[in-house]
């Protein structure tokens, strides 16, 4: 046990800077993906 706390330490701090990274990322993704599906729609105008 004591060997495996230094080791979540050091990794899981890593770990949820990663996620939360990802989280944003997605969601601009997604705006990404709204703005060039309505991009047909806007040149028609």
């Amino acid at each position: 046990m004591e060997t495996i706390l230094p080791l979540i330490q050091d990794v899981g701090f890593p770990i949820a800077v990663t996620f939360y990274l990802l989280y944003r990322i997605e969601t601009k993704l997604d705006g990404v993906i709204q703005s060039i599906q309505n991009l047909p729609e806007k040149m028609k105008e």
